[in-house]
């Protein structure tokens, strides 16, 4: 973890980055305003255009702290210039999803529908097209919250491994098992 919290962290155009005598971190950028508290052992300075953050010493919580806090700053600064965003795919027969007013309706084989309120932060639309899968896609400027809110809709319906059915990341490689054969 240390050798991340070594590497300093570029300030793009018009993003500020601003730190407060309580070790709160705060960034601002076109696309919004993240903030972080810091431990106070740790250190964080704006020198140049870059973002570097210090330990006092070599222990062992100090190290994991120090490439823990550099890691949440580097991802604030990407959320609020350029934000986050993740597909999720339903495959499967009659699988569906639509939103309207940041509550997703998805439609994953149960005997009912299941109605999925979102954060106000998050943004979600849901595509449909004829002959393809289903896809659902999430954006929001918090990498933390968009990665526990795609996980939570994962869980809803795990991929099964003998048919490949569930809620997917988009691209992602499902590693398939055969079914029993019929013997005569």
């Amino acid at each position: 973890m240390s050798r991340i919290g070594k590497l300093p962290v570029t300030l793009p155009e018009k993003v500020e980055l601003s730190v407060s005598p309580s070790n709160l971190v705060t960034v601002k950028g076109p696309k919004g305003t993240l903030t972080q508290q810091v431990d106070v052992d740790i250190k964080v300075s704006v020198e140049d255009g870059k973002v570097v953050v210090a330990r006092p010493t070599e222990q062992k919580r100090h190290k994991a702290l120090h490439g823990l806090y550099r890691s949440l700053i580097s991802n604030m600064i990407v959320g609020v210039s350029q934000g986050y965003k993740i597909d999720l795919e339903l495959v499967g027969v009659g699988y569906k999803a639509t939103a309207a007013n940041n509550v997703l309706e998805l439609s994953l084989g149960f005997s009912h529908g299941i109605f999925f309120k979102l954060p106000s932060e998050l943004t979600v639309s849901a595509l449909t097209e004829k002959g393809k899968n289903p896809v659902v896609t999430l954006e929001c400027i918090d990498k933390q919250l968009i990665g526990q809110v795609s996980a939570k809709i994962r869980s809803l319906r795990k991929i099964e491994p003998y048919k490949g059915k569930g809620v997917r990341f988009k691209g992602e490689v499902v590693r398939r098992k055969a079914g029993k054969t019929a013997s005569k």
